[in-house]
């Protein structure tokens, strides 16, 4: 029942998001602003921003505009620094210009708040940063074998990439195994090339992708960025989709985000990087199932 409950609530979350969409143009031309310099016209953009991705609580719709929507208020400068603190940037409350970088940068579409952070644990002299969705949901005991399968019109090129990703999650974890199937609708995963506006949380620009925690098993692409299959080195101006793959597998597992920018579970992604797996993501996954005892 508990594992009903988490999932329901980690759905709800998603779907609770604002509809409203932000403007990273708009973002960028707010560089300098802070708290004092009043209201500014596109400060809701930022908003809108931040309340995406867990840290401040903005509803925005358009046809109720409130006259403070434009107003760098005592929240958004705190939803602000908070943001500066995730992301090891100068905790200012200032919209300098790292912060509007990163900002800008591809990421996930999950949200980094709203789920239950284990930072500054301290285990075989690492010092973990992995994190677990609100109420720590998880498939449960005894289903360590997890099948997968691609929707209809996902591109043949690029299952490739994905296969590799799960391999390297069988590889890391010693527990889970996965196995590609044809019924879409009976996999436990399900894996499918989108475009912005598909029935769930709709893709910004620049999400990279989503994936939603266990067991409700969806994990969608941005259809409308650029993608490289790989493998090998990466290609500029290309994002590198078994990079993408391991990350949205990972929260199909349980994990949320990371706060260390060397894991795979970090949100954001370079164009063009590629990366895997590291001791801060394994640490996570076998902490989740009780897998280092």
């Amino acid at each position: 029942m508990a594992s009903k409950l988490s999932t329901f609530f980690a759905l709800f979350f998603l779907f609770s998001l604002t509809k409203a969409r932000y403007d990273l143009d708009t973002i960028k031309r707010l560089q300098g602003c802070h708290k004092g310099t009043g209201k500014v016209q596109g400060l809701h953009d930022l908003k809108l921003y931040l309340a995406r991705f867990g840290y401040l609580n903005y509803r925005h719709t358009p046809n109720h505009v409130n006259a403070k929507d434009d107003e760098f208020d005592d929240e958004l400068e705190t939803a602000l620094k908070s943001y500066q603190n995730f992301y090891h940037l100068n905790a200012s409350g200032t919209l300098d210009g790292p912060t509007v970088s990163q900002m800008i940068m591809p990421r996930c579409g999950q949200p980094d708040k709203k789920s239950g952070h284990i930072h500054g644990t301290k285990l075989l002299n690492i010092v973990s940063h992995y994190s677990f969705f609100q109420g720590r949901p998880k498939w449960p005991a005894g289903k360590s074998h997890l099948t997968y399968a691609f929707g209809s019109g996902y591109p043949n090129p690029y299952v490739p990439p994905v296969d590799r990703a799960f391999d390297k999650w069988a590889s890391a974890s010693g527990y889970f195994t996965f196995s590609r199937v044809s019924d879409f609708n009976r996999a436990d995963l399900k894996i499918r090339f989108l475009s912005s506006v598909h029935g769930d949380v709709e893709f910004e620009d620049n999400d990279l992708a989503h994936a939603f925690a266990p067991t409700i098993g969806r994990f969608h692409y941005n259809a409308e960025q650029k993608w490289s299959a790989g493998p090998g080195a990466p290609v500029p101006g290309a994002n590198d989709l078994e990079t993408v793959a391991i990350h949205e597998i990972g929260h199909l597992l349980g994990l949320h985000h990371s706060r260390r920018p060397d894991a795979i579970m970090y949100p954001s992604l370079s164009t063009g990087e590629v990366k895997g797996l590291n001791e801060d993501d394994i640490l996570g996954i076998k902490v989740l199932y009780g897998l280092n005892k």
